[in-house]
């Protein structure tokens, strides 16, 4: 089953309390209602996008979602016209 994605303020606040607090990723779990392997992997997303604290104050939830969730390109695999 697919999960929802957190919102931008959530990402945000999981962002600060490891880069600015230096928390653990259950303590952060913990203080926002999600799981430590959700922490993990938003944090994982982030420093794979290259992402830094603080967040731009111009990037919008679009751009953020852009950034940790890209299109992935399918290798393999090819357009087969119709006839």
């Amino acid at each position: 089953m697919a999960q929802e994605r957190l919102t931008m303020r959530k990402i945000a606040q999981v962002l600060r309390l490891k880069w600015e607090c230096g928390l653990s990723n259950r303590t952060i779990a913990s203080s926002c209602s999600i799981s430590h392997s959700t922490v993990a992997e938003y944090l994982r997303r982030a420093q794979e996008a290259g992402l830094k604290w603080p967040l731009p104050a111009d990037m919008g939830e679009d751009r953020l979602y852009e950034l940790l969730f890209p299109k992935a390109l399918s290798s393999g695999s090819r357009v087969i016209p119709c006839p």
